[in-house]
């Protein structure tokens, strides 16, 4: 039970950072493009990591049978979903991108029943179908433009690979580092975006990469966001069923919908909290319930 309650703090936690996170990338994309600013923050993130990894003194090897899955973590996870949820965003509208990746935790259930053959129980498919009744109630339907259609098939493979690679983290041991693991997967999708990243750096205006709330904001995105969240996400996975904590996924749309508002002036109506009661519920069936 005490890995429950501190594996739902570490989910909870990532989520929020995350939610936080789209009130940064509003003001930073507009001058960053999306694939320039995933490879600064990873930039970012592996310098933080290697710093704390070394200080803390980590043991950095890898047995030769866990590479594929830790470079399968970077590309699917790191490099594929990261990259389609900052295009799907920007092709689409934000109402779009969040109904489409709240549907991460539902692909979760599905993954971690095939790959991991976790036991599918009631409590998990009415936890599931409760907190996504909670996002489409925040979120709205309201009138989606269809003519944007990539942006949301971009979307929904950024949903499909994270929920993929929040599954796959459960494949390695459990006494693995964190640090370790994020370090290496955001390596692998480092290393993958390099050749596309650098010849856009030659050709693109960077002045406008100096002034403070860029840098600010990419320091937040780097540390906080990636390896930050990162880092607490792979935890907490670890010490939860995949399929159980796929649940707290939800607490994004819901802590940057509550931000657009506090932050950005952006409204919000009864049924932003009528959504996040559902939400909390759905979450409360997860950890109450015996590993």
């Amino acid at each position: 039970m005490k890995n429950t309650i501190l594996g739902s703090i570490y989910l909870t936690l990532a989520a929020s950072i995350w939610g936080g996170m789209y009130v940064v990338v509003k003001v930073v994309v507009a001058v960053i493009p999306p694939l320039e600013l995933v490879w600064i923050r990873y930039l970012v993130a592996i310098l933080a990591l290697l710093i704390i990894g070394f200080s803390t003194r980590q043991k950095w090897r890898i047995a030769k049978r866990y590479f594929f899955i830790i470079i399968a973590i970077g590309i699917i996870g790191n490099t594929i979903s990261i990259v389609a949820q900052e295009t799907g965003t920007m092709l689409s509208t934000a109402q779009m991108g969040a109904i489409i990746t709240s549907s991460t935790p539902a692909f979760m259930v599905i993954f971690a029943r095939l790959f991991l053959k976790e036991r599918l129980t009631i409590k998990k498919l009415l936890s599931v179908c409760l907190a996504t009744t909670g996002v489409f109630l925040i979120v709205g339907i309201g009138d989606i433009d269809l003519t944007r259609k990539l942006g949301g098939i971009a979307l929904l493979i950024a949903a499909l690979t994270w929920a993929l690679m929040s599954v796959l983290v459960k494949l390695l041991p459990s006494d693995y580092s964190q640090i370790v693991v994020t370090t290496y997967s955001i390596s692998v999708a480092l290393v993958v975006l390099t050749p596309f990243v650098l010849p856009r750096l030659q050709v693109i205006d960077t002045s406008g990469w100096t002034h403070p709330t860029i840098w600010g904001g990419l320091l937040y995105l780097g540390i906080v966001s990636t390896a930050g969240g990162f880092l607490l996400w792979n935890r907490g996975l670890q010490m939860l069923n995949a399929s159980s904590g796929g649940i707290f996924f939800f607490f994004q749309p819901v802590v940057g919908t509550l931000l657009g508002w506090l932050i950005l002036g952006e409204s919000i109506g009864v049924t932003f909290w009528i959504g996040s009661i559902l939400i909390v519920i759905g979450v409360l069936f997860i950890v109450r319930e015996k590993k």
